[in-house]
Parts: structure tokens; sequence; C-alpha cells
């Protein structure tokens, strides 16, 4: 199949590199362009440990401090892997979406342990902090990058989706979702996707898309990577 990839760029290109090896043809279309914020603080002094929602997070983690001690609870196992790769010696990954992270992190802490850092960008799926709050556990959020939202559809992207050769879209957040379906709006292309499938880690994600006629939307078992790639 011939697809597109809508993930920030380095994830996109890892993900395009596995596509490639099943016989997949892929164009890297990111919706968000990750930014490290020059300015963010990290304040790791009463940290019990580290709650970590993106590969995105760990990259600007390990930017901001070289401790690698803290316990990590990353929300999937692409963001476990992130982490481990960066140094860190004891993560544990949750099932895929940040319901399953306070649950992970009610199983690990006590809300008497201290605080639970969650390493964010400017725009947040979910409400991590309240969820755990609730049982009286203190999460301070570390806004270390932003993920700027595409303005314009690509020229490639756009005359293959035109061309009728697009036989489908990865999404991995309604973010993304969101962004591809105002630019295909902008361009006056949404009818093009009556020939295209949707492929989301989510309900959530799907909905973001619903605006586009889709031929249909497939949507992963899970919210993990391997979930979502197991539909194509």
């Amino acid at each position: 199949m011939h697809l597109i990839v809508t993930r920030p760029r380095a994830e996109s290109e890892t993900l395009a590199g596995q596509l490639q090896s099943r016989g997949h043809r892929v164009l890297i279309e990111p919706m968000l362009t990750i930014q490290p914020l020059p300015d963010a603080s990290l304040d790791l002094a009463d940290a019990a440990g580290l709650l970590l929602t993106s590969a995105n997070g760990v990259r600007a983690l390990a930017r901001h401090t070289a401790r690698r001690d803290l316990p990590v609870l990353a929300v999937g196992a692409a963001t476990a892997a992130a982490a481990q790769q960066a140094g860190f010696m004891n993560v544990a990954a949750a099932a895929g979406d940040v319901t399953a992270l306070a649950t992970l992190a009610r199983r690990r802490f006590g809300p008497g342990d201290g605080v639970l850092v969650h390493v964010a960008g400017s725009a947040v799926a979910g409400d991590l902090a309240g969820d755990l709050a609730r049982d009286g556990f203190r999460v301070r959020r570390a806004v270390l990058y932003s993920a700027a939202a595409a303005q314009r559809l690509s020229a490639a992207a756009g005359a293959a989706l035109t061309a009728g050769e697009i036989d489908g879209v990865l999404f991995f957040s309604p973010r993304s979702a969101a962004t591809f379906v105002r630019l295909l709006l902008q361009d006056g292309l949404a009818e093009v996707c009556r020939g295209v499938n949707l492929y989301g880690l989510s309900a959530a994600v799907a909905e973001a898309a619903a605006k586009l006629p889709w031929r249909r939307r497939n949507i992963a078992a899970m919210p993990r990577q391997d979930d979502l790639l197991a539909l194509l």
C-alpha cells in the first residue's frame, strides 16, 4: 500500500523504515513540528518519578538533565524504549494511553512518595494530572517543548492524494488528525478521502478526523503502534 504517515518527523522516519520493510510505500507528511523551548525549566528536587507521554518528551528530558536514576513511567512501549535508549535505568510501560499511565502510577507510587513530574509539550491530551490528583497525588507538569501544527499540505502529498495514489493515512494523535482535516478542507481536497482508509491509534483519533469522508476508519484494538500496524 501507499501510505501517508503524519507523525512528527523523527517518529515518522523510524516508522517509515518499518513500513517499507513490510513492502509499503511511504510518504512522510508531519502534522506537528516539535520545537524545544529554550527557556523551559525542569525541577526534579522533590521528584519521586517521571511520567512520560511521548518519545518527544523523552528527548526533551534528556536534553534538560543528566540524571537517569529516577523511575520512569512511560505511556507505552515505544516511549519506554526511547527512555531506555536515552539511558534511563528504571523504566516501566503502561498500556498505551494516559488512563493506563495513571493506573500504573497508582500501582508504583503512593501519594506521599513525592511529586510525579509529567514531562510534556505545550499541548497535552487527556488530564493525567487531574486524574491522579483525585487520589491525592501531586503532579508537576514540566513543559519542555512545543508542537507547532502544519499550516499547509505539502505539494507532494496534495498531488498524491489528488491522483488517487494514496491507500491509507496513519494517525497517532487527535491533534494530528484534526490538523490533517483542516489542511484538506483548506485545499478543497476532502472528497479525495472517499478512496482512502484511515488508520487511527484510538477512537478519539478517528473522531478528530470524522469530517472527512473516509473509505473506512480503522481503529487499533489497543492504543499501541503494533496494534495499529496490525490493521494494515
